[in-house]
């Protein structure tokens, strides 16, 4: 009777594996960037270093439902950089069967983060915090964090590093949500002050009418 039970349990444990609903999850990367926009999003504090580089959006119909980040932990006396980049994980109609990321330039330190995702809805607004600039001697990280506001209310916060103050949030994407990613990066420094993500913006799109 006991190895009957232990049958069962393992054809329980089986069928349930075999019914566990997959995620693919593809990099979209530049493919998008001709889809229209409504507005983009940006806040005053992001620092002065780099440039702006390409922007990244989700295929038509797809929103932003969550995000990871890069991080480069605490480096106790050598060049920091704190924040990276930011990843954008996008769906279509609360499907998160299938997915998309993207990311615009991101720098070349540290590690990402496992996604987080809105419970329902998509993310609409985002707050970002900076270190200031340390002056001619100091070690610059510019972008040591994110959050972000869902439609459906929560704010997630990215596990970035504690330099530095979050500024005001950004506007609200109204009637849809985030679509796009576009940042502003300070090239690689070739052993010099390294402060690689200095600020983002994103871009909104409606939704589509019914």
């Amino acid at each position: 009777m006991a190895s009957l039970f232990t049958v069962v349990a393992l054809l329980a444990v089986l069928s349930g594996g075999l019914c566990e609903e997959k995620t693919f999850l593809q990099r979209a990367g530049a493919a998008f960037s001709g889809r229209h926009y409504k507005s983009m999003l940006s806040v005053k504090n992001g620092e002065q270093f780099g440039n702006w580089t390409w922007p990244e959006m989700c295929p038509d119909q797809f929103f932003a439902v969550g995000f990871s980040i890069r991080v480069e932990s605490n480096q106790y006396g050598a060049d920091d950089t704190a924040l990276n980049g930011i990843r954008l994980i996008c769906a279509k109609d609360g499907n998160r069967s299938f997915l998309y990321s993207i990311e615009s330039h991101t720098g070349y330190f540290g590690d990402w983060s496992n996604p987080q995702y809105c419970p329902s809805g998509v993310l609409t607004s985002f707050q970002i915090r900076v270190e200031p600039h340390q002056g001619l001697f100091g070690d610059d990280t510019a972008m040591n964090n994110i959050k972000f506001r869902c439609s459906s209310n929560p704010t997630l916060e990215g596990p970035g590093m504690d330099w530095g103050e979050y500024g005001h949030w950004s506007q609200e994407c109204l009637d849809g949500g985030i679509c796009g990613i576009e940042t502003k990066m300070e090239e690689y420094q070739y052993g010099l002050d390294d402060s690689s993500l200095n600020d983002v913006r994103f871009h909104c799109c409606a939704k589509p009418q019914q």
